[in-house]
């Protein structure tokens, strides 16, 4: 190779270096890399025109060229590791990896077009936050490809209420009621996009048929203020960097019983230290609340900016505790992993949402008014807060009224 080729290399180096991976990893990156470069040029392929197949065949002979130096097949995750330095690399020479897919057909084309269009009206015209797009976004394309793969890119104009009843079956087996309802309420927005914009000639969604839910059907896992005072407990006596992390997510879990983007969201900035305040982001309503920094809080959040952060640019507080150092994704497998080191099973859903549940039938079981609760979990109105008051119902059956009976005679 010249040292043209060999610049690809030097870069990932650099931005490794930058990101402040280990010099293990980063030699290790470079390495596999390298082999990965050495086997395209040999077949004249430039990097920039590099496929997720082709990457998929050159994993397959590295691992028959272990196979062969070793004697032996390299252990089960060992692809992980050249696959992260070649999908480093190929960021880094294309922009964007895996890249974007090509239209390969009249099909491929007006479904990229059609989900193109569709994802900027929500953003820009509806405002949805981002999870709710990603959501409306992977039902969308997951319905065209279905519709067009089946009847070609002229059927949409054609489409009956047997085509989309046909796609409800494909999607309803092993799925529960309200995720049945999901998938009906994403179609039905796909649906009203295609009519607004022509595609189609009736507007289809009144059509999509979903089970029947009663309002606020089904209890939410909770967890007692002793099963929370426990989670607090244990990952309090945990003081390595990510133990400090966990519990300060932990305490602002169990005190405001936040959102998990809104913790992953939460800045630097968003704490005022000398009016002892903090700034909340609701991911929903996309509304800013301001609460009092209480005790157990600050002192958490203190000791892991201290002590438990890793020196980074990003201004978010809860950053990965590995390389590369952005801020935390999602908080459900912390939380898990949290409650088993508790000893604690919760009998449904473990998510981060078990927080916030608890919180609020702590501060309804106190008496605080519902608007009061609504304003301090983010709610937009009274009824999305009403859910709640079905999770201290329980009280209710501690109270024994004494219902009068007829005297019987003798």
């Amino acid at each position: 190779m010249s040292n043209a080729d060999y610049e690809p290399i030097s870069k990932l180096r650099i931005l490794l270096t930058e990101q402040r991976y280990s010099p293990v990893v980063i030699g290790n990156y470079c390495a596999y890399a390298h082999g990965f470069l050495d086997y395209f040029a040999q077949h004249d392929l430039p990097i920039m025109d590099v496929t997720e197949e082709q990457v998929s065949k050159y994993l397959q002979y590295a691992i028959a060229m272990f196979r062969k130096r070793h004697g032996r097949a390299p252990a089960r995750d060992w692809h992980s590791i050249p696959r992260s330095g070649i999908h480093a690399l190929l960021r880094l020479a294309q922009g964007q990896w895996p890249s974007a897919p090509k239209a390969t057909c009249a099909a491929d084309a007006l479904r990229f077009a059609i989900c193109d269009e569709y994802e900027t009206w929500l953003r820009e015209e509806r405002g949805l936050a981002s999870a709710s797009i990603d959501a409306l976004m992977w039902e969308g394309r997951n319905f065209l490809t279905w519709q067009l793969d089946r009847l070609g890119p002229d059927s949409l104009m054609t489409m009956t209420v047997g085509d989309i009843d046909c796609y409800m079956d494909t999607r309803s087996p092993h799925q529960t009621r309200k995720s049945v309802k999901d998938v009906a309420e994403r179609l039905r927005s796909m649906l009203r996009y295609l009519h607004r914009t022509g595609r189609t000639a009736i507007d289809l969604s009144p059509h999509v048929v979903a089970p029947l839910l009663y309002a606020y059907e089904g209890v939410p896992s909770i967890l007692t203020p002793d099963q929370v005072a426990a989670v607090l407990q244990a990952s309090g006596a945990d003081k390595t960097p990510v133990g400090l992390r966990d519990h300060a997510i932990l305490q602002l879990l169990a005190t405001y019983g936040l959102r998990s983007g809104e913790i992953c969201n939460l800045r630097i900035g968003d704490i005022d230290w000398r009016t002892e305040a903090i700034r909340i982001r609701h991911t929903k309503t996309r509304a800013c609340s301001f609460l009092p920094l209480m005790a157990p809080v600050g002192e958490a959040v203190l000791a892991y900016l201290q002590a438990g952060r890793p020196v980074t640019g990003a201004r978010e507080i809860f950053i990965r505790t590995r390389a590369p150092y952005r801020k935390l994704g999602l908080l459900a497998n912390m939380v898990r992993r949290r409650l088993k080191d508790a000893g604690i099973k919760p009998t449904g859903k473990s998510g981060s949402h078990i927080f916030r549940h608890a919180r609020a039938v702590e501060m309804l079981r106190a008496a605080v008014p519902q608007k009061v609760i609504g304003d301090l979990l983010g709610h937009r109105s009274a009824e999305s807060t009403a859910p709640y008051l079905k999770l201290a119902t329980e009280d209710l059956r501690a109270i024994a009224l004494d219902v009068p009976g007829q005297e019987v005679r003798s």
